[in-house]
């Protein structure tokens, strides 16, 4: 049974997430449907890591063991025959039999989409968190530094998330765009919590806004205090943009031991 990696690309506006849930349609039942009718049998699909409802992705990578032997067309031409128009696989591979996405992974990229333009606007409204007043881009990246390193996130987590410990690494922050137009928060690091680099961005919008100091971000990362941290942005500016990968899987220490429990959203 050879196992197959895919990368996926999708708009997630009408779906609770990646992860099977009983109270709509997700990416994840959606792409095994999809595969079901294309192998004539059920498999199940692996993620890399869960996106949350609303949340988007260009570089999400999924895989699964399949029964069948089929050229590597089948995987992208084929099932996106399949697949709605708001998922796509825009790459096939295949991999060895112990290859794993999530814990396989050597880091993730998310980009974060605002709109600060003084309109609505019908186009972005699905893609972007529209804030309807220009933001302070300088204050936003000399802000955003502080949050550069390996760090205790507790500030930044979710009040429900699972992980063992709040303890990433984020290896780059960058805010892209200028005042009164789109801007884009860029963050990579080896791991995530849930909803971190949601609520990182919430936090930098204070700065950006003038509500808050620039030094501000620094003081709720020491905290360890989420209550003193900005509100969590909203979902829909979120993007799954890409996912690293080494030729194995790469040594773990116990300092390593996020890896595997990234919950973002």
């Amino acid at each position: 049974m050879p196992r197959l990696k895919l990368t996926l690309e999708y708009e997630g506006t009408r779906y609770v997430g990646w992860q099977v849930q009983p109270n709509g349609p997700s990416i994840q039942s959606t792409l095994q449907e999809a595969l079901q009718k294309l192998l004539g049998e059920r498999v199940f699909v692996a993620s890399a890591g869960r996106t949350d409802s609303g949340v988007h992705a260009t570089g999400q990578v999924a895989c699964f063991d399949s029964p069948r032997v089929l050229p590597m067309k089948a995987y992208t031409m084929g099932l996106n025959g399949i697949l709605p128009p708001d998922i796509a696989v825009v790459a096939a591979e295949e991999v060895v039999p112990e290859f794993d996405p999530r814990r396989w992974s050597l880091g993730k990229r998310y980009r974060y989409r605002l709109s600060n333009r003084r309109t609505r606007s019908p186009l972005l409204r699905t893609t972007h968190w529209e804030l309807f007043a220009p933001l302070d881009v300088e204050a936003m990246r000399r802000a955003s530094q502080a949050l550069l390193g390996r760090h205790d996130f507790s500030a930044f987590r979710a009040a429900d998330c699972q992980a063992k410990h709040a303890v990433r690494e984020v290896r780059q922050v960058r805010v892209e765009g200028t005042p009164g137009d789109a801007v884009a928060v860029v963050v990579e690091g080896t791991a995530f919590l849930k909803h971190m680099v949601r609520n990182l961005v919430g936090t930098l919008v204070e700065v950006g806004k003038g509500r808050r100091p620039e030094a501000w971000v620094a003081q709720v990362l020491a905290s360890r205090e989420r209550k003193l941290a900005g509100a969590t942005a909203p979902p829909q500016g979120l993007v799954l943009e890409e996912v690293f990968y080494g030729d194995g899987p790469p040594p773990r220490s116990a300092g390593d031991s996020a890896v595997g429990e990234e919950d973002e959203g």
